[in-house]
């Protein structure tokens, strides 16, 4: 199948269009930078022009389209930019998707549109899946649900097959590694200290994982995917000890609850895409970071999280950044810099 991927040049891109080439498929990548990606067709592209991505579709003719394209992390921009980038460009990809007749459109979405993060957020039900109810508490998480909106809108109102899948926080091969993660601390960081990965809940899923979702969702049969969401996560916790114990102190938020989540059980389900797709999640942090023995034995002294640029109170006292998959270099100064350029990636997302 030949299978766009917008936001190739990032965290999530590069190995998306990595594994699903893997796959056997025919990949071309738009972002605004490249990658260097062995196999795949790499073309540059300004994602918020309509007449840029009408070109770049007639030029390569995609079956499918793996949208990942935006800004990816919360506060990293004004909110109103964040909002508008990430819209805009969703629109203009699906737009364009479905007016040259593309089979099938899989958008990345995040789990913030849940609205953890702040301060009186609490869970419906646990492990988190697709049924709990969505309260995005900043422009980044709403404009992840926005997205989710129109992939919906789409799907009913065009011959286009659209989904939406939720990838958790994403960590790519060269992080098991020892590379810092897009919120600057390591993994034998992040399993050290239990505060830094309680800001994501624990989530997270390995990006290769997600590139094989991806390959399973444009296999799947049409019914099974158009109009439908996803958490794609790992089958455990970023955790050394249970969530169960952790909460208390860690996340609070998640309540008696949690106290079910023994052993190594996520907080977020991927049931819905095994029981769907036959998808389930095969990397886990215990085999895949590097180092091994008791993380908390070997990680140097945690980072502080970066400072956010919300309001004082904006969402609430305990207010968490989550970010999601990573933007790369190129894309950091467009971020930053409210003044108009062409659109950066999320991997972008989570």
């Amino acid at each position: 199948m030949r299978i766009l991927v917008t936001g190739s040049a990032g965290r999530l891109g590069r190995s998306t269009a990595l594994g699903l080439a893997a796959a056997g498929h025919q990949v071309t990548g738009a972002d605004r930078a490249s990658a260097g990606l062995p196999g795949i067709d790499e073309r540059l592209a300004d994602l918020a022009d309509d007449t840029a991505v009408a070109e770049l579709l007639a030029a390569t003719r995609p079956q499918a389209i793996v949208h990942l394209a935006a800004i990816a992390v919360p506060f990293s921009a004004p909110e109103r930019r964040i909002f508008a980038v990430n819209t805009a460009i969703a629109h203009t990809v699906f737009e364009a998707a479905a007016a040259a007749g593309v089979e099938r459109v899989l958008a990345a979405s995040s789990p913030t549109v849940l609205g953890y993060g702040i301060a009186d957020w609490h869970p419906h039900t646990l492990p988190l899946d697709e049924t709990h109810p969505v309260a995005p508490a900043n422009a980044y998480a709403a404009s992840k649900l926005a997205i989710e909106e129109l992939a919906r809108m789409f799907a009913r109102t065009t011959p286009t097959a659209f989904g939406v899948f939720r990838p958790c926080y994403v960590i790519t091969p060269e992080e098991w590694a020892g590379a810092p993660t897009q919120q600057g601390h390591t993994i034998a960081e992040r399993l050290a200290d239990p505060a830094l990965a309680a800001v994501s809940l624990f989530n997270y899923v390995d990006a290769r994982d997600a590139a094989d979702f991806a390959a399973a969702w444009v296999a799947a049969p049409v019914d099974a995917v158009d109009g439908e969401t996803f958490f794609v996560g790992a089958a455990d916790a970023l955790a050394v000890r249970p969530v169960a114990e952790l909460r208390v102190e860690f996340a609070p938020e998640l309540g008696p609850a949690a106290d079910a989540l023994t052993g190594t059980a996520p907080v977020f389900s991927p049931a819905k895409a095994a029981a769907r797709l036959g998808w389930r999640p095969r990397r886990s942090w215990r085999d895949e970071h590097v180092g091994g023995g008791d993380p908390a034995s070997t990680a140097p002294p945690a980072a502080p999280p970066p400072a956010s640029t919300a309001p004082a109170g904006r969402v609430g006292a305990r207010r968490r950044i989550e970010t999601l998959p990573g933007t790369p270099a190129a894309s950091t100064p467009a971020a930053a810099n409210p003044a108009p350029q062409p659109a950066p990636t999320e991997s972008s997302l989570a």
